[in-house]
């Protein structure tokens, strides 16, 4: 008998989930669900946090290391990043746009959206974070009984809520910088930041400054440096492997703790929760397909008017749909460097430089539906993020899409980062979890044509791009080879 794949059995969990949080929810059984199926969701939401520091560290270290010695780095080295960087900002604005725009996480019932809130300050609270827009509905006396129901806590204590360290945190704000978030992005202790999932923009520098420094060092002395990066980074991919396993068990668990959390026993809040998740799902994909369909084709054409629109997609057609099977734009990299080399034209001493740099550090879906989901989630809770704390989501995605491992579902662990570095629960990501495998295909299509673009713009650019239409791109090569 065929053993069943494992996102099928994640799609199982997650349909169990909701079964049983409609169940508690017409049962009255939500605090049952609460106290001893939810606490394994938590489990869960450690395990992947435990693993994305570490992994973010590692694999860009090794990405950035793995690119040679600095001559390599030289034209083309810098052209392929700059490329790559203007690319996944572009798909980042987008996602912005799109959700700013659209705005699914504010089409849910209101009622629904305050005790969102409500639910938002007490972790806020409880995490010592700041409340990201200044706005407490704690401490509105309109939602005191709400927040006593809610809470469990006496009016009294809600009054007195976070009031004594207000002062401490204002004294703090006076006179700060203008360049403070520069400030704050290189670290004084390297050590204190990897301990802290908030600080993920240090991390981050430091991977980039040591995996640079490493391509300074003579090959002898930087070699085995690097063997070692590349062998915990292996590692701790097996972890997320590992951890995967279990994950049909885990997701039921923290589904079902997530909304019996959000919706208590109203059934009909969880028929709101999940009319928002369709107005998120239908914002990605609109993003996804106009990176596809629209913005890669109008930068190819910009820089290489020698291959056709239909063209492109008749010469990257196999890669796209094998990247659409498996989610994973490292399976699918053999692929794509054929049809890129084959069918496209290029030269295979650019193919193979540009895409195992794209496979690793261009994730520009990922980065796109990490954008749009931190915001759904911020509008789903009601609150309200300005320009800056959105610039600050550009810059974390962008950097965090780096540390991306090219595997499915990759761009779900990163999202624990970015929702944590912004000071968002992250335990929230078990609500779009229903839908992150379908859209996880649409985002490693579009993280494979962006390299095919990336890699035709680059040879194009050194006088390495012979292109040609081929009738039958499949025929150039043997797919289940």
């Amino acid at each position: 008998m065929k053993k069943l794949a494992l996102h099928w059995k994640i799609l199982i969990g997650m349909i169990l989930g909701i079964i049983w949080a409609l169940l508690s929810s017409t049962l009255g059984w939500s605090a049952f669900t609460i106290d001893w199926i939810d606490p394994f969701g938590t489990i869960f939401i450690n395990l992947l946090k435990l693993i994305a520091v570490p992994l973010v560290l590692f694999s860009i270290i090794s990405g950035v290391a793995n690119i040679g010695d600095p001559k390599s780095l030289g034209r083309m080295g810098g052209k392929t990043l700059f490329i790559y960087l203007i690319t996944t900002i572009m798909a980042i604005s987008l996602g912005l746009v799109l959700v700013n725009t659209i705005k699914p996480g504010k089409l849910i019932d209101k009622e629904s959206r305050i005790d969102n809130r409500i639910n938002y300050e007490i972790w806020a609270n409880s995490e010592g974070h700041d409340i990201k827009d200044g706005v407490h509905y704690l401490k509105d006396p309109k939602y005191a009984d709400r927040v006593a129901a809610i809470s469990n806590l006496t009016h009294d204590q809600i009054t007195e809520m976070s009031v004594s360290d207000k002062l401490e945190k204002a004294k703090q704000q006076q006179n700060v910088s203008p360049l403070q978030p520069l400030i704050d992005i290189v670290p004084d202790n390297f050590f204190y930041s990897l301990s802290n999932n908030g600080l993920m923009l240090q991390v981050i520098f430091f991977a980039i400054f040591f995996g640079v420094c490493l391509l300074f060092i003579p090959n002898k002395k930087s070699q085995p440096v690097l063997d070692l990066v590349d062998g915990i980074n292996e590692v701790f991919l097996k972890m997320v492997d590992l951890v995967m396993q279990a994950a049909p068990f885990f997701v039921f668990a923290l589904l079902a703790g997530v909304v019996s959390k959000m919706a208590g026993d109203d059934i009909g809040k969880v028929v709101e929760i999940f009319k928002g998740l369709s107005w998120y799902s239908l914002t990605v994909l609109i993003g996804l397909l106009l990176m596809i369909f629209i913005v890669y084709p109008s930068i190819l054409k910009g820089f290489v008017k020698k291959i056709p629109y239909v063209g492109f997609f008749k010469a990257m057609g196999p890669a796209q749909t094998l990247a659409f099977s498996t989610s994973s734009s490292a399976a699918t990299l053999p692929v794509t460097m054929e049809c890129v080399e084959q069918n496209l034209g290029v030269d295979k001493k650019v193919s193979s430089f540009v895409l195992p740099i794209g496979a690793t550090v261009n994730m520009d879906g990922t980065s796109l539906y990490q954008a749009v989901a931190v915001i759904f989630l911020a509008q789903l809770h009601m609150i309200d993020l300005t320009f800056g704390q959105q610039l600050t989501i550009v810059l974390t995605t962008t950097l965090a899409s780096i540390g991306s491992a090219a595997v499915p579902s990759a761009g779900l662990v990163m999202l624990i980062i970015v929702l944590d570095s912004v000071g968002l629960n992250p335990a929230w990501i078990a609500i779009i979890f229903p839908v992150d495998r379908i859209l996880d295909m649409f985002r490693t299509v579009v993280n494979v044509t962006g390299d095919a673009t990336v890699c035709s713009i680059i040879a194009d650019g050194e006088n390495m791009l012979n292109y040609h239409d081929i009738k039958d791109p499949t025929e150039t090569f043997d797919l289940d080879s």
